[in-house]
This record gives C-alpha cells, sequence and structure tokens, in this order.
C-alpha cells in the first residue's frame, strides 16, 4: 500500500506561520515578503546579531569585498523601498559602472569609462549593508527574532515539512517549533540536503567548480585626498587561462576607507603576513595599480583570510519528491566565487520569485513549496553559467575539463568582453548580463553580433584608465 502524506493542521486556528532559517541578506529578505503573507515570522539564527554594523562569527565573508549590481540594487529597493537612500545616507556608494568602475578584463583589457551609463551598483562594507537591512526587517511586528540557536532538523515526513527542531533549553533536548512554510537561507552551512535526506528523500544533486580561490582583505585609511573625490573601484581580475590566477580589487566604503581584496588560485594565494599584502599587490598582479595606490594607503587592520570560495550548486529543484512547506534560497541553493559579486544580487532576485510565487499560486498551497524552488532556480542558473564558464578552467577545479561547447562559449565571451573594452553599445550588453538584469541569451543577440564582428573600436588602452585629478589625490603624479 503507498505511503500516505501526513495531513497537514495549521498551527494555529486561521492562523498562517513561517520560519525563516538564517538572518542575513537572504533571510531578512525572506522575511519581509512574509511578515505580510503570514500572521508570524521566526527568523531563527545561530549567531547572536549585532545592533549596528559589526562583524559576526557565522559570516566570515563579510571581510571581504561585496557589490551589490544593478540587477541586485533593483530586487533590494523593490523589496524594502528607500533602502538605497538609507544607505547612501550612512556613507555606500551608488556608483555608475561605466563611469566609476576602473577594470581590467581576465583577457587583458583595460575597459573604457564611458559616461552613458545605465547599470550602477552600491559598494560598502557587508557589515553596514546587513545592519540596515536588518533594521529595516526586524522593526515589522509580524517577525520575531530568535538568535543564538541553531536548527537541529525538519519535523514533518517527506511529504510535508511541518516545522524545525531547535535546542529546547540548555539541557540540549529538542522541541518542534511548528510553521506552514519552513524557508532555509542559512547559506553556504546549509544543512538542508541533509535534512532532506532525514525525512526520507534521496540525496540531492550536487556540482562543485572549485577554482582554490583563496582571498586576503584588508581595510586602509584612504589615500591623500581621495575620500573628497568620487573614487573609483579599481579592480584587476585574474585571468583563468593562466593559472595561477591572481587578482585584486580596491572598493570605497564608508568612513573614508578603502575596503582591498586580493585572490589567488593555487599556487599563488595571499597570506594573512601584514609584510606581503602590499608586494603581493604591487608585483603579483597583472598590472601594479592596486600595489601602487596602496603606498600612499594607512592599513587600519591586519590581512584576514578565506579559502571557502568554492562554487557549489545543489539542484534542488530536479528532486523527484519534495516536500510541502519547505523552500531554499540564496548561498543554501547555490555559493559562487565572491570574486563575481553576484551572490547578494541572486539572493535578492531571489526573494523576488519567492514572493511572486507565494502571491499567484498561495502561501499554504500544495504545491507551492516546489514552484518556489523551480522559480528561484532561473536567477541562480544565471549567475552560475557565468562564474562557471571562467571557474572552470582553473587546473583541478572540477573533475572534468571543460567541454568543446564551453570552450567555445568562453572563447565568444572573449571577444564580447574585448568589443566591450572599446565600445559603449558592445559594454551596454555585456553590463546587462553582469548585473543579472538580463539572462546570458543576451550576448547572442543581433545587436551584439554586430557590435563584436563590424562595431567601431576606439582601441585598447594602455594602462588603468585613472583621470589625472585621481591619480594626484592618490599621490600617484
Amino acid at each position: 500500500m503507498p505511503e500516505s502524506p501526513m495531513p497537514h493542521r495549521p498551527t494555529a486556528t486561521g492562523r498562517r506561520t513561517a520560519i525563516v532559517i538564517g538572518g542575513s541578506t537572504a533571510g531578512m529578505l525572506a522575511a519581509s515578503v512574509l511578515s505580510s503573507r503570514f500572521n508570524e515570522v521566526t527568523v531563527i539564527e545561530s549567531d547572536k546579531l549585532p545592533e549596528g554594523p559589526e562583524h559576526r562569527k557565522g559570516l566570515p565573508q563579510a571581510r571581504h569585498a561585496h557589490l551589490l549590481w544593478s540587477g541586485g540594487v533593483a530586487a533590494l529597493e523593490e523589496l524594502l523601498p528607500g533602502v538605497t537612500g538609507e544607505l547612501v545616507g550612512k556613507g555606500a556608494g551608488l556608483i555608475d559602472v561605466m563611469t566609476d568602475l576602473v577594470s581590467k578584463a581576465p583577457s587583458g583589457q583595460w575597459f573604457r569609462r564611458f559616461t552613458d551609463s545605465r547599470h550602477h551598483m552600491i559598494v560598502c562594507s557587508r557589515d553596514l549593508l546587513d545592519a540596515v537591512i536588518r533594521a529595516n526587517v526586524l522593526t515589522r511586528r509580524r517577525i520575531t527574532l530568535l538568535d543564538g540557536t541553531r536548527v537541529r532538523g525538519l519535523a514533518g515526513d517527506r511529504h510535508r515539512v511541518t516545522g524545525v527542531r531547535i535546542p529546547a533549553d540548555s539541557t540540549g533536548q529538542a522541541t518542534t517549533l511548528h510553521a506552514d512554510l519552513v524557508i532555509d537561507a542559512s547559506g553556504r552551512a546549509s544543512q538542508a540536503h541533509k535534512w532532506l535526506e532525514a525525512l526520507g528523500l534521496a540525496p540531492v544533486v550536487e556540482r562543485v567548480v572549485d577554482a582554490g580561490v583563496a582571498y586576503a582583505s584588508r581595510v586602509y585609511e584612504a589615500p591623500g585626498y581621495t575620500g573628497s573625490l568620487r573614487y573609483p573601484v579599481v579592480n584587476v581580475q585574474a585571468d583563468p587561462r593562466q593559472a595561477p590566477g591572481r587578482g585584486g580589487v580596491i572598493v570605497p566604503i564608508e568612513d573614508g576607507r578603502w575596503l582591498v581584496t586580493l585572490s589567488g588560485t593555487r599556487g599563488g594565494e595571499p597570506t594573512a603576513d601584514p609584510d606581503a599584502f602590499e608586494e603581493f599587490a604591487l608585483t603579483g598582479l597583472k598590472d601594479p595599480v592596486i600595489g601602487r595606490l596602496l603606498t600612499q594607503a594607512k592599513p587600519l587592520t591586519d590581512p584576514v583570510t578565506t579559502r571557502s570560495t568554492a562554487n557549489r550548486r545543489r539542484y534542488y529543484e530536479n528532486a523527484g519528491l519534495w516536500p510541502d512547506g519547505f523552500a531554499v534560497l540564496g548561498d543554501a541553493v547555490a555559493g559562487y566565487n565572491p570574486v563575481y559579486g553576484h551572490g547578494l544580487s541572486v539572493a535578492a532576485q531571489s526573494v523576488i520569485a519567492l514572493r511572486r510565487t507565494l502571491d499567484r499560486h498561495g502561501p499554504t498551497t500544495p504545491g507551492t513549496a516546489r514552484r518556489i524552488q523551480r522559480a528561484v532556480a532561473r536567477p541562480v542558473g544565471n549567475a552560475w553559467n557565468l562564474a562557471v564558464g571562467q571557474d572552470a578552467y582553473y587546473p583541478g577545479a572540477a573533475p572534468q575539463p571543460p567541454t568543446a561547447v564551453e570552450r567555445l562559449l568562453t572563447a565568444y565571451v572573449d571577444k564580447a568582453v574585448a568589443a566591450g573594452s572599446e565600445n559603449p553599445r558592445a559594454l551596454h550588453a555585456l553590463l546587462d548580463v553582469m548585473s543579472l538584469t538580463t539572462p546570458p541569451t543576451r550576448l547572442f543577440a543581433p545587436d551584439m553580433l554586430w557590435n563584436i564582428c563590424f562595431g567601431p573600436r576606439k582601441g585598447p588602452l594602455a594602462g588603468p584608465p585613472l583621470s589625472e585629478a585621481e591619480r594626484e589625490a592618490a599621490g600617484l603624479s
């Protein structure tokens, strides 16, 4: 006789409740959406969350540079209207990508700084971003924070999740907190795949592409009078076809500081040695501009390092059986090499997908959870293809080398980058994709094909396109 699904019993008469596992960006944004569609929303976070922009142990990557591309900015503003202005008011930058980004492509070209930008990004410390989002969300009356609490597993069966198991007290005994919908947004450390197996579901298919990237980051007092200018982000990207791949970025953040992140793959990793940080920037990258800019800057912290940077995706949307009442978002579905700056944008876009699915199908309708998982897969897949298309070229990144099709696509993207570095129309299309506002198929549109093959070029740049004012402000002239 076939197994019968567990009948769903409301958690309280006439009241809908939801639980969000994880109190970082994805979790808080998910809670904001659920708070207007459920009577009670509980956010469970293993860390004790700070009140302001302070570092917390459970988010080690917060020490490194983060960028919120325009696709993510639009999603964030749609979810929390006015939050962009609040971030800017607290010192974050809202920059034009084509104008305020000095970037060397992996294939070697310096991008020209065109002035007709339609893409922008938010630049600030991750601590500030999280603090502003957290303060905005936790003031909502239907949301309760349960921090300092680690979820032990899911309650329910293979057909329906009915809540989560959490410690009841200091003795270690577990109790069940019931909910009509549970969202796992606990990030790279998510245990959702194990919890689902414990309920009797088949193992989730997983793919890992690990370029072996290590990161070292350090905060500096911005040099000279750069703080009085709208100083650009300076980025030297690594070339995956010339291992080890080494890169670096300077991000002007709040309070007149620069957040500098250096990266390197196997055999070329940066270290936490303070004396080696600037030397790596000066001699280890394809261009010494970052090292030269740091010669007049005062370090405010020692370098911090991270090695948990693999691209890892779990294909929950392809599961043969999926329980009602449960969905996974953010880095818990897919974590990306941070160099691409897509994780935060994908998280915000995934919450937009969550909201649309809830409104279209109903918060507790059978099948809604599976629809959420499939809707989330679309923004996840767009960013995944961009990241893996580059990182798969590093030695040892994946069990199999890039296929002939992947090599062909990478060669085409290189041509798109070359065109974008010298042609503003080609750069618009390239940024449409990199900013996660359109899918990668945009690169194959007729206008982009024409610009790659026949479009006018302004000619390659010999060096980083810093203005004379920017060079003088940093003490380079």
